[in-house]
């Protein structure tokens, strides 16, 4: 990929990346979507065609014949639109190369692996055929393998409705690529999807031959071969490919339709039959050469022998007569000339006919022995014994035990001769019976499950059931997850059918554009949008719907959105002189909920308890999420230089008698035991001080009291 020097953005949200690749209509670029982060391929077509209704109108049909197409092998179509005069569809970025790319790196594929590649196509084919969509350009370019060997088909670019009468062309017009034309295409006539099964046949001899079948100077030459010309045999170019893929190939390369597969399911069964070693549908394509070159002949047969054979004047006289009799002569030398050459053709005909059929065969010639259901030493036993060499060994997995022989080419009761060299298709045994660990599927949309069943070997069946869950939603699963079973086993899937109502989804935290789309999603719209400050999120993104999330409500049913325009702002009121309680109310009463309170012993007695400073300052506007700081005053009062008389405390306990004593203003204070013995009610009390209560009055600060307790 070529990293694009100038980055592009489509529709503010798609950027261009790299340059995968030019096509003849548009380029094709690697970007990534802004809007959910995640990697696209963008098909942008060229400014110069912009201007041309009928390839915008061609690029348009693109876009809505893949959109409406789900499946596992298809690349899905994501958004298309015009920026600037410049139209683009945006497409899944399959991670892997087209099947050309890996035809030219590493040649001819093996025939197991083609036919595999063959169903995944033909896959692909039968579900948008059953969608009414033909594509008409299946070829090598168009099919993608990705990294972990999934096969995906993509460009509709020319794909057409079967149900519709609308083309972008005019009568007899021509469009595909000549090498992968049906017969029907290069003639530029009516296609249906027999014609992408042509050109899947066509795709399937190159990946086994190395080479498509039709070779030209000029894409005409090739498309005129497609209508007039057959196919070189495959087994010609690759010996190894089995007869039975031969023939499979072959009868989807039949010249008339009618003669193909009628559909792509009966192709891709064929194909997984060849793959599973079981015998295909598809007949001799020797056979099938013999018929068509039968049908050439009668089409020469039909030649106006009147043309060769011009009449005379009614009105010759004289001369006229041995003029006319000599014509007469000329016209039976040339009807014989012509007859001659007929039963020439025919003559050739049957002898290929019967070469065919096995009835005629030269010197030594002698039906070939039914070998097959023989263990592979005895069947070869047997042919040797006839004089026939055993050629290739052909190994399939098959149900019948290792060593038989599935079949023999020539098939038995063909006409062979002595020293003819025989093909044998032997079995290598069942195929091995993989286990498979169930995978959770549950909660997952229909076709992501359907995808991730697939890509294990599973099968599935889907039962519609009654949930709230979201429509199409898996909701249960039988067997369930983490079970083990056998490869191409069964799940049931039980599916939420679609309801006529549906739950607002919780978007809070989603830029604007991100809620339409989920909104969207759910077959809701998204209405108005209104401002809202908050502290919690942030500018541009949802802070709540209306009606609420979780709400059910009727599908098409319009969401209005609340968005966030940033934290709230507010004025910082004066709390100074107010008690750190009452500042704190009145703070959070204006939104400010981030209230420190601090203290400082710096301050006049008259402030005592109350706030002395504030920040921000009264006034100021500030966000309400940002911390508001209140200092209050804490100053201890000074000593009073009063005289008072000394509280009487005996009697008392020591706490007690300290806290009269410290009410009073004497705070030095200190206590001893007694060193007699005191009466009993007196136990652990005061049972003296100094000094002494009552006057004279004293100084309450420059006094100590001493006070003596009983024992």
């Amino acid at each position: 990929m070529e990293p694009v020097e100038t980055p592009r953005v489509f529709s503010g949200r798609y950027e261009l990346t790299h340059l995968i690749a030019r096509g003849g209509m548009a380029q094709v670029f690697r970007a990534r979507d802004r809007l959910l982060d995640r990697p696209v391929a963008i098909k942008v077509l060229f400014p110069e065609l912009s201007v041309d209704r009928a390839f915008v109108e061609r690029f348009r049909r693109e876009a809505q014949a893949a959109a409406n197409l789900s499946h596992p092998n298809i690349v899905p179509v994501f958004d298309w639109g015009e920026d600037g005069g410049t139209y683009f569809i945006v497409m899944e970025f399959i991670d892997g190369q087209p099947l050309s790319a890996l035809m030219r790196a590493s040649g001819p594929l093996p025939p197991r692996r083609a036919a595999e590649v063959g169903i995944h196509v033909a896959a692909a084919l039968a579900y948008a055929h059953r969608h009414g969509v033909v594509h008409r350009d299946v070829k090598p370019g168009n099919v993608l393998l990705t990294s972990d060997d999934q096969v995906k088909v993509t460009d509709f670019g020319i794909a057409r409705a079967l149900n519709t009468e609308e083309s972008l062309t005019q009568t007899g017009a021509v469009m595909g690529t000549a090498t992968y034309f049906s017969p029907e295409q290069a003639e530029g006539v009516g296609v249906d999807a027999r014609s992408d099964i042509y050109s899947l046949g066509v795709v399937l001899y190159e990946m086994l031959a190395g080479r498509p079948p039709f070779l030209g100077d000029t894409p005409v030459a090739v498309a005129s071969k497609h209508v007039r010309d057959q196919a070189p045999e495959l087994r010609d170019l690759a010996p190894a490919v089995p007869p039975d893929l031969e023939a499979v190939i072959a009868k989807a390369m039949a010249k008339s339709a009618d003669q193909r597969y009628q559909s792509a399911e009966e192709l891709q069964a064929d194909l997984r039959r060849f793959v599973e070693g079981q015998p295909v549908t598809a007949g001799d394509p020797g056979a099938t050469r013999v018929q068509q070159a039968v049908a050439a002949t009668a089409a020469m047969a039909a030649v106006d022998l009147t043309q060769a054979v011009p009449a005379t004047g009614a009105g010759d006289r004289g001369d006229g007569v041995e003029r006319a009799v000599t014509e007469r002569r000329r016209r039976t030398r040339r009807l014989v000339a012509v007859l001659v050459g007929l039963l020439v053709v025919l003559a050739v005909v049957v002898v290929l006919l019967l070469d065919a059929l096995g009835y005629i065969g030269g010197s030594g010639s002698f039906a070939m022995p039914d070998v097959v259901g023989k263990p592979l030493a005895t069947a070869t036993g047997t042919l040797e014994a006839k004089g026939l060499v055993i050629g290739a060994t052909d190994h399939r997995t098959a149900g019948t035990a290792a060593g038989t022989v599935l079949a023999t080419d020539p098939p038995s009761g063909r006409s062979v001769h002595k020293g003819q060299r025989v093909t044998l298709t032997v079995s290598s045994g069942p195929t091995p019976v993989k286990s498979v660990l169930v995978p959770k599927v549950t909660t997952l949309p229909t076709t992501q499950a359907e995808a991730v069943l697939q890509n294990l070997g599973l099968s599935y069946r889907v039962n519609l059931v009654s949930n709230p869950a979201p429509a199409t939603t898996v909701v249960a699963q039988t067997p369930p997850a983490g079970r083990t079973v056998k490869s191409g086993s069964q799940v049931v899937l039980s599916v939420s059918k679609s309801t006529t109502t549906v739950a607002v989804p919780d978007v809070t935290g989603r830029t604007a554009i991100q809620a339409a789309s989920t909104l969207g999603a759910k077959g809701l719209q998204a209405g108005t949008s209104t401002s809202q400050c908050s502290n919690t999120l942030g500018k541009g993104l949802v802070v709540s719907t209306s009606p609420a999330a979780g709400t059910q409500v009727a599908k098409s049913t319009t969401v209005n959105l609340v968005v966030s325009s940033g934290p709230c702002q507010a004025v910082v009121p004066n709390v100074v002189g107010s008690t750190p309680t009452a500042a704190k109310t009145t703070l959070q009463s204006k939104g400010f909920t981030d209230v420190t309170v601090t203290s400082t012993p710096t301050c006049a007695p008259a402030t005592n308890g109350k706030v002395v400073k504030q920040t921000p300052s009264a006034g100021t506007s500030a966000s309400t999420s940002s911390s508001v700081v209140i200092t209050s005053c804490t100053a201890t009062a000074p000593p009073s230089n009063k005289k008072k008389p000394v509280p009487t405390v005996t009697g008392r306990t020591v706490t007690t008698a300290k806290k009269l004593l410290a009410k009073t203003g004497f705070t030095s204070v200190t206590s001893s035991k007694a060193t007699l013995t005191c009466p009993q009610p007196t136990h652990t009390k005061v049972v003296a001080q100094t000094p002494k209560g009552g006057p004279p009055p004293v100084t309450p600060s420059a006094t100590p009291v001493t006070l003596t307790v009983c024992k």
